[in-house]
């Protein structure tokens, strides 16, 4: 989750835990703290793809945030002023602020290493976007309420108990989805094929299905008001053939263990040469996809492996007549936004008015 959001939830914790004993400044110390996880954005592994998967790493870890929470409450209760807090009081308090840091990370798309150091595949289930206002502005609301009445507890404790009933609708939604989502793929023979459900950007209302088949993949929208209309699968294709030279290096090794089936390979023409690269498809939309990479260039008739991966910068923006398609999608009109074409519907509509 972005930055507003976490330090928002470390605050609201901080509040409700301590807010009684510390009144304003156990939302001051919860904001601090629950943004500290993602500092880890200023380490620079040296390369592309190393950064892009190590993000939500050992700063991310439950073992590494718990020692943290213990070796500070320790702290505390041995040299804080404020003697009537007791150390598991203290624990608690540092300890949920800076857990449901990476707990509410988990919930996106992008994965977070919540084991490391083990090597386990991040955790990720997704049920609300990395940015999503109606998870964000309740909590907002109850700091500002806690910081101007004082009366910190009550209302920090009411912005949570609010986004935590909007998460719980956010996964009955994603339910709805997936049941909705099942029959198609059982007609197509897909109901084993793997499968990602996710919630599209700033809602929880339009979700994007996308399910990997060997050198296809598919790519569906489907909105929580959608009545009865079956979902469509829109297929597109992943090169799987250029697999085996992403796999020769330890990018596309990294890369692969990152984002697991849910990558597409294609060659460009960069620099001078013919350029093999990755895209993790599981972030953004067709035809606008943040996360591609280098990992190969062609010379004398075989990819060689780059020592050094780098990222492709996406020349496409998002206009306002797409976000707009977006918004009249997610409402149930099926006709508004094919999942394929998500950037490219953009020219279509401007010019020989598209639909799906």
């Amino acid at each position: 989750m972005d930055s507003v959001t976490q330090a928002a939830l470390g605050a609201a914790i901080g509040g409700a835990v301590l807010g009684r004993r510390l009144g304003r400044k156990a939302i001051l110390i919860g904001a601090v703290l629950g943004t500290l996880p993602d500092l880890d954005v200023v380490l620079d592994y040296g390369d592309a793809v190393a950064n892009v998967t190590e993000h939500r790493g050992f700063s991310h870890s439950l073992f590494v945030l718990t020692g943290l929470a213990t070796l500070l409450a320790l702290l505390c209760a041995r040299f804080a002023p404020t003697k009537n807090i007791s150390l598991p009081h203290w624990w608690c308090f540092f300890t949920l602020i800076l857990v449901t840091h990476p707990l509410l990370d988990a919930l996106t798309t992008y994965g977070t290493q919540l084991f490391w150091p083990l090597n386990v595949v991040p955790a990720a289930w997704p049920i609300i976007f990395i940015i999503d206002p109606l998870y964000t502005l309740p909590l907002l609301f109850a700091v500002g309420a806690g910081l101007v009445s004082l009366r910190v507890r009550k209302a920090c404790t009411w912005g949570l108990v609010i986004t935590c009933v909007y998460l719980a609708l956010a996964a009955g939604a994603k339910l709805m989805v997936e049941q909705r989502l099942a029959p198609v793929l059982a007609e197509q023979g897909l109901e084993d094929a793997p499968l990602l459900i996710q919630p599209t950007p700033f809602n929880t209302v339009l979700w994007r299905a996308t399910v990997v088949d060997g050198d296809h993949y598919y790519e569906s929208l489907i909105s929580v008001f959608d009545s009865d209309s079956q979902p469509r699968l829109e297929s597109l294709v992943r090169n799987a053939e250029l697999e085996e030279p992403i796999l020769a290096s330890l990018q596309g090794q990294r890369l692969a263990w990152f984002a697991g089936p849910f990558l597409r390979y294609e060659v460009r023409w960069l620099n001078g040469k013919e350029t093999l690269i990755a895209t993790d498809i599981r972030l953004g939309f067709p035809g606008f996809h943040p996360f591609s990479f280098t990992l190969a260039t062609r010379e004398d008739e075989r990819w060689v492996p780059l020592a050094v991966s780098e990222q492709v910068q996406s020349s496409r923006s998002i206009h306002m007549t797409t976000l707009s398609r977006l918004a009249a999608r997610a409402a149930g009109n099926t006709s508004a936004l094919c999942a394929s074409d998500f950037v490219e519907q953009q020219w279509r509509a401007e010019h020989i008015g598209y639909r799906c």
